[in-house]
């Protein structure tokens, strides 16, 4: 049994841990870290977890909480891993940090768009991206895992197999993307209050949002070439989910069945990312509640461009159970245990 420790454990996607781990047959939550929640029930806080969960809220001291457990989550805002993290924590257990503190390398540009300054950036090389389906066998023998957000893992996983077979331009791709409230986090901020947000659709971060230089990053190392995007984001007024549609050129002609068929070179064998067939396009509603990641493309052969579109849960496959994922594959158990979640309709 994997003795697992959260720390962050009452955010939505601390929560959303909470809620996976409780079906995972193979792992033991001992630990439930909510600075803001000391010494309360955890039920009370989340009473969905009414006469499931027993436990109390615990502080985040992160050193005593390494020497009970196996495998620590950081659902927690950014700099606090960080902040925390060192070579004794490590001797003792592994770290899945949820936050961005790890996931991009050159920590001068961690420290431009994020606006903080990096506390350990010795661990930064040997933190390991955790997409799954990309870095699995490095994540296998990994201590450290730098989860992937959620804008950034359905805007890759969309334009990977594309990227890593040099089809499309680089240079020109654009990622529109849009996610509901939860992405935000659970604290009180005016702007995501109901009546700001209910019967709106709004772009915020434009050309400025944190997660585009984790996607130009990774989209790099796929295509072994720079890259730089248009991301823009936007949010919409639903709970969960994120829907990418991303625009590039191709650099040749080329027909659906060979598009298609590079993408199920990729994902044919992955079971957490469904190819679509043609003509059907990805919607939120069919990954809700899930690991999923439904992805689908279009060739527009009068302008030679390529609309690649994805669609999952951005707390799920986008947080905490890509998390979980990771886990599974750290401590060598089937890398689907506790995710073989349907989607939930309606």
């Amino acid at each position: 049994m994997i003795r697992v420790g959260i720390i962050g454990a009452t955010g939505y996607a601390g929560g959303e841990l909470v809620r996976l781990l409780m079906g995972h047959k193979g792992a033991e939550i001992l630990w439930y870290g909510s600075r803001s929640y000391i010494d309360k029930k955890y039920a009370d806080v989340y009473r969905n977890m009414f006469e499931l969960v027993d436990d109390k809220c615990l502080d985040d001291n992160m050193e005593e909480l390494a020497d009970q457990v196996d495998v620590i989550f950081t659902a927690t805002p950014q700099g606090f891993c960080a902040s925390v993290l060192n070579e004794e924590i490590l001797s003792k257990t592994k770290i899945i940090d949820l936050s961005a503190d790890f996931r991009i390398k050159d920590v001068s540009v961690y420290e431009k768009w994020y606006g903080i300054e990096h506390k350990s950036p010795q661990f930064i090389e040997e933190a390991v991206y955790g997409l799954c389906e990309v870095n699995r066998e490095d994540i296998k023998k990994a201590r450290l895992i730098a989860n992937p957000g959620c804008y950034t893992t359905c805007s890759i996983l969309t334009a990977y197999p594309l990227a890593k077979e040099g089809i499309i331009d680089m240079s020109t791709l654009i990622v529109d993307a849009k996610s509901g409230t939860s992405g935000a986090g659970r604290g009180t901020k005016l702007s995501n209050l109901y009546c700001e947000v209910n019967e709106n659709i709004k772009a915020y971060g434009v050309a400025v949002h944190r997660h585009t230089p984790e996607i130009e990053e990774q989209l790099g190392y796929a295509s072994g070439e720079k890259v730089l995007i248009n991301f823009t984001p936007h949010l919409v007024p639903m709970n969960r989910g994120i829907l990418v549609t991303e625009y590039a050129s191709l650099k040749k002609e080329a027909a659906y069945e060979s598009i298609k068929a590079i993408y199920d070179k990729y994902y044919k064998d992955e079971t957490f990312v469904r190819v679509l067939d043609a003509d059907v396009c990805p919607e939120t509603k069919w990954v809700e509640g899930s690991n999923y990641v439904d992805i689908n493309f279009k060739i527009d052969s009068r302008t030679n461009r390529i609309i690649m579109m994805g669609a999952m849960d951005n707390l799920v496959k986008g947080a905490a159970g890509q998390a979980v994922q990771n886990m599974n594959l750290m401590f060598g158990i089937r890398e689907s245990e506790g995710l073989e979640l349907v989607p939930m309709f309606p």
